[in-house]
């Protein structure tokens, strides 16, 4: 009983969280903003990145990184698929408001695709750049966060996306760098 009320309680919490990022008075821009930070986390943009990497770089250890990328996304697209049919949370913008600022790209909320993949991606981009780890982890956080402004995720769709792309991208990382 005390375990139910206890994820009734979150849930709530995360709906009004959720409100409360998707109907704030921002600017036009301020949507802009945040649907050009999501669309950076469709992945073409990694496909980009790890062709460039492996191109143009003559260091050994960055020719490992479209290795590594490969591995995160082949160990974490499993997990995120399982999750999100096991959960098979509604999404925000088919129960809480009446339409997103985008159309997602599947009936489900949790966990956040976006989110997982942006955080993979930098975790296993801030090994091989450390110089960038703040720049990195501001982009996916901004991918993750872009989804509850637009309306296809709740806060904890997000947070629970990036655990498991930043376990995942470490885990990769272990697999592919040597020690």
């Amino acid at each position: 009983m005390g375990n139910n009320n206890m994820f009734k309680r979150a849930a709530l919490l995360d709906e009004q969280l959720f409100l409360t990022l998707f109907n704030c008075n921002s600017p036009k821009w301020f949507k802009t903003m945040a649907f050009g930070l999501s669309k950076s986390g469709d992945g073409g943009l990694y496909i980009l990145v790890c062709l460039a990497v492996w191109w143009l770089s003559n260091n050994e250890q960055h020719q490992l990184l479209p290795v590594a990328i490969l591995i995160g996304f082949a160990i974490e697209r499993p997990i995120y698929l399982l999750a999100k049919n096991r959960f098979a949370r509604i999404r925000p913008c088919d129960c809480l408001v009446k339409n997103a600022y985008i159309v997602p790209s599947d009936k489900f909320s949790l966990p956040s695709g976006h989110s997982a993949a942006a955080f993979l991606v930098a975790i296993i981009l801030s090994h091989f750049f450390p110089e960038y780890v703040w720049l990195l982890l501001s982009w996916a956080a901004g991918v993750a966060i872009s989804r509850v402004i637009l309306g296809v995720h709740f806060p904890a769709d997000i947070v629970i996306g990036a655990i498991i792309g930043s376990f995942c991208g470490l885990f990769a990382l272990a697999l592919v760098v040597p020690v």
